[in-house]
């Protein structure tokens, strides 16, 4: 339950973090507001939406990176206890060797050297 829980958390934060990345504006923008590009006219103020985004995708991330060794850890544990259940459940039996006699066993050789002369 608690992993479904962490897993739907981490696929929310991978999907805002893409979508934050895609909102926010490259180096490159800020030159073209120095010729009027209307950066004045944004919905954060005339510094733009940089800070708050920037910041915002920051903290993202450090929760991505905890959901993803938290559900590493979950998963590690998970398989551990399998492994340890299936030790428990299948018991290993050793046999003895089987004597066999080797001289009733003939070579295919041996066979076709043997003529039948009936």
């Amino acid at each position: 339950m608690l992993q479904q829980i962490i897993l739907v958390l981490h696929v929310l934060v991978a999907v805002a973090i893409i979508a934050l990345v895609l909102v926010q504006h490259g180096k490159g923008a800020d030159i073209g507001a120095t010729f009027g590009g209307g950066a004045s006219n944004t919905v954060f103020g005339s510094q733009g939406s940089g800070s708050f985004l920037l910041k915002l995708t920051g903290f993202l991330a450090i929760v991505f990176f905890a959901t993803s060794l938290i559900l590493g850890y979950l998963a590690n544990s998970h398989y551990k206890q399998e492994q340890q259940a299936s030790k428990q459940l299948i018991p290993i039996t050793r046999t003895a060797p089987v004597k066999t006699k080797q001289n009733t066993v003939t070579t295919t050789k041996q066979q076709s050297n043997k003529v039948d002369t009936k």
